[in-house]
């Protein structure tokens, strides 16, 4: 995570065990509302989503809604690990069923995305800084692949409605 913290501030990137978020299982069983830094610490970009006739593994009878996020390279501001050092942007896509659940999911992550809560910039592995989701999980996988960032996952829907609701989206 970034260097040279002080004490009176507190970098949208840092979180309470110094690990970074949990994953989606951890998040599903443990009680995770006030431990993150959920500030408007989110560099600007765009979110838009478009509806692909194929459906997700698990979701047989819907539609998918594919969801793109952007971010260029930019400079970091004060809420993030190094203020006015430059950050890798990045392009993403998450998935969600078409249907009623689904589409409520995504009215409250686009609420989340106004609200700067679902992206951060933070010091990857190989010390480079950069754009990387928050606490909210995002299924990146629209086929079956790793086991948190793809689909079939019959709680994924109800997990991040509650994450959303902990922080305060609702």
């Amino acid at each position: 995570m970034g260097s040279n913290h002080s004490s009176g501030k507190h970098h949208c990137n840092q979180y309470l065990n110094g690990q970074g978020p949990p994953s989606l299982l951890q998040q599903a069983t443990e009680q995770v509302s006030g431990k993150y830094s959920l500030n408007d610490c989110q560099p600007p970009g765009q979110m838009t989503w478009v509806i692909l006739h194929k459906d997700l593994p698990g979701f047989p009878r819907d539609d998918t809604v594919q969801i793109s996020f952007v971010f260029p390279d930019g400079m970091q501001t004060d809420k993030h690990p190094h203020p006015g050092q430059p950050f890798s942007g990045r392009r993403l896509s998450a998935y969600l069923p078409d249907n009623p659940e689904g589409r409520k999911v995504l009215k409250l992550l686009d609420k989340a995305f106004s609200r700067q809560l679902l992206f951060t910039v933070a010091t990857g592995e190989d010390g480079q800084d950069a754009v990387t989701t928050k606490t909210i999980p995002l299924k990146t996988e629209a086929e079956r692949g790793s086991a948190g960032d793809s689909y079939p996952d019959s709680d994924y829907l109800k997990t991040v409605r509650r994450l959303l609701r902990d922080a305060g989206v609702q």
